[in-house]
């Protein structure tokens, strides 16, 4: 099968008529090749991911303000190669399933017209969660830390109650609202089933500093990798530097998350409430047994504390 076959297989841009819709409701997969010059106005600005491009449009179709994510065909082609014969959802399949409030609404999927995998979503002008963390801003973040944590852990509980694995948990893909009141998940590049045949061991994709050991190591996965990461990004939303030293960020930084021990978030912010300092830690413990089972027992490890800080 060519490149050009696969990618169609992949992403259904030949399907069948559209059903009847309208515009306001979500569209699904592509009716055909879309040309994103002639359909998109670019706008404001763009950036640049492992795997593809995104940029902010006006929607000339639907006359709105839309998030573009073009993908890159070799290196998607690349990635599901290492799920062949597994039937694996693609990435705008998995994106348009996961509807909950706290997650970036996907509004169609498909191929352009230069053969480049792409998805529509909801656009949210507000910063990425590492741009928050990256500025320090103590004072914009300090009333919004706690929900912007529950935030995080419930859009990842959802989507590990729909069966799937995120697999590339880290700040960057969490964008915040304008005024830091909430944010929501995006990206499912990575994504996988939770089921044994994805889970193998092996599978070493993610971001290095918030990667788990088995995926380090190449060992079993499931959805505890994601509950490592979230611990991670929590981390370091709250002390503003990593758990693990950092002065690398390649896959070599990762290999401190099982050899050495991580600094007590306590330690790296002395004011923080200590039972959500104890959940944090726990989420991040290297050892399987003992880190967090899941995000519903993260969520009631933290019911009843008020403030990020006491």
């Amino acid at each position: 099968m060519s490149l050009l076959d696969s990618l169609r297989s992949m992403f259904g841009s030949s399907g069948g008529p559209a059903s009847a819709q309208s515009k306001s409701q979500s569209r699904g997969a592509s009716r055909g090749k879309i040309n994103i010059d002639d359909r998109f106005e670019r706008m404001r600005y763009s950036s640049s991911g492992t795997m593809s491009n995104f940029f902010v449009a006006r929607d000339r179709e639907y006359d709105k303000v839309v998030g573009v994510k073009l993908c890159d065909a070799e290196k998607v082609t690349f990635f599901e190669s290492r799920f062949k014969g597994l039937s694996k959802p693609t990435e705008g399949e998995i994106a348009m399933g996961m509807r909950h409030p706290l997650i970036v609404e996907t509004y169609e999927y498909g191929m352009s017209t230069k053969d480049e995998p792409f998805l529509v979503m909801e656009y949210i002008e507000g910063p990425s969660l590492q741009k928050v963390i990256v500025e320090r801003n103590e004072e914009a973040v300090a009333a919004s830390r706690l929900t912007l944590i529950r935030n995080m852990a419930e859009s990842i509980n959802h989507v590990h109650h729909r069966e799937f694995i995120h697999r590339d948990i880290c700040p960057r893909n969490f964008i915040c609202l304008p005024d830091l009141s909430g944010l929501k998940l995006i990206d499912f590049g990575l994504t996988v089933p939770a089921t044994p045949p994805f889970m193998a061991a092996g599978n070493r994709t993610g971001t290095p500093l918030y990667m788990s050991p088995e995926i380090v190591r190449r060992r079993v996965t499931d959805k505890r990798v994601d509950i490592f990461s979230f611990g991670i990004s929590c981390y370091c939303l709250c002390a503003f530097e990593f758990p693990w030293q950092a002065s690398q960020t390649n896959g070599r930084a990762a290999l401190h998350h099982d050899t050495t021990p991580p600094k007590e978030l306590t330690v790296a912010r002395p004011n923080i409430d200590p039972r959500l300092a104890r959940s944090i830690m726990q989420a991040i413990n290297p050892k399987l047994e003992e880190r967090t089972p899941s995000l519903d027992v993260f969520l009631k490890q933290i019911q009843g504390v008020t403030s990020a800080t006491v």
